[in-house]
């Protein structure tokens, strides 16, 4: 079996968000919970939990998120 790139998932505090997915995208979130469910012998009750980590993954992996994000966070020059 292929090693997925989402492992078991952590228990944070969530934040509620609605967003409505094409029926397509959460056939294959769903296809995707029941392979990790396997895969880690951690079965996913909502397949909408695996959400927030695909997405941290994908921000995680965007080089260019990154750089531009470093950028935001570095103090600007000057004092007071």
């Amino acid at each position: 079996m292929a090693k997925l790139k989402l492992g078991a998932i952590e228990d944070d505090k969530p934040v509620k968000v609605t967003h409505e997915l094409p029926a397509r995208i959460h056939r294959d979130l769903v296809a995707y919970a029941e392979i990790l469910a396997q895969e880690t012998g951690q079965p996913i009750g909502d397949p909408a939990k695996l959400i927030a980590p695909m997405l941290a993954r994908f921000m995680a992996a965007d080089r260019n998120f990154r750089k531009a994000r470093r950028a935001r966070q570095r103090p600007t020059g000057g004092g007071e």
